[in-house]
């Protein structure tokens, strides 16, 4: 079973940056795609980024331009810049599965971004 770990969050002024990352426990080749979610209160969770095995990404439309996803091995990271209070949410870390394609999350990171 993989095992997540996510770092980074954290309270930061709009207009500022900030940087999360997953590690993974396994391997990266039983990996398939790595991304994030976030959670706002009171909304659905929804995606933010992903990544592919082979470095395909895609973005929310409220993040393209200011959020880059990466990944390193089993590490998953996103470069958060420009950031607006509207980005203020709990960000889950997700991976998918190479072999059975299951679905395994974080425990979230909260990020608040204040005006």
């Amino acid at each position: 079973q993989v095992q997540l770990v996510e770092s980074g969050g954290g309270l930061v002024q709009a207009g500022g940056s900030l940087r999360l990352s997953c590690a993974a426990s396994q391997s990266t080749f039983s990996i398939n795609r790595m991304g994030w979610f976030r959670q706002a209160p009171g909304k659905q969770r929804e995606l933010v980024a992903v990544i592919n095995l082979v470095g395909g990404t895609t973005y929310a439309d409220s993040v393209k331009g200011r959020f880059v996803i990466s990944r390193d091995r089993n590490t998953v990271y996103l470069q958060m810049n420009s950031l607006t209070p509207e980005d203020t949410a709990v960000y889950y870390c997700n991976v998918l599965t190479l072999a059975t394609a299951t679905s395994i999350w974080g425990q979230g990171t909260q990020v608040t971004v204040s005006s």
